[in-house]
């Protein structure tokens, strides 16, 4: 199976922007628009990213990444939000996520560059 970066935002734009810078990198992307459909898609064993809102109706990212955690604990997973809240960035980066960006991400940081 082909390791893939996923996108989960409940907003259509920041998936869309997700999708498109990755795949201009060269890397296969799958987006969902919940974190609930991104856990039933059954794509979690050949992820290589995860990349994840942190507010979004029903599961939000940090229960998201504790979920993701029980099955893959070395997947990396960076958060992006809309909102300035240094508690969930500190909380987020605390149980493990490698990233916290603020959107607008700046695409460069997003690819690690």
């Amino acid at each position: 199976m082909t390791s893939i970066v996923v996108g989960v935002d409940d907003d259509r734009r920041v998936l869309e922007s997700i999708e498109s810078l990755m795949a201009s990198a060269g890397h296969v992307t799958v987006v969902f628009s919940s974190a609930e459909e991104f856990l039933q898609s059954g794509t979690l064993p050949a992820v290589a990213c995860v990349i994840a809102d942190v507010r979004m109706p029903g599961m939000d990212g940090l229960e998201l990444q504790r979920r993701i955690r029980l099955e893959r604990p070395s997947l990396p997973v960076i958060f992006i939000s809309a909102h300035c809240d240094e508690d969930v960035r500190k909380r987020a980066l605390e149980d493990g996520g490698v990233e916290f960006m603020y959107k607008p991400f700046d695409p460069a940081r997003l690819l690690g560059g």
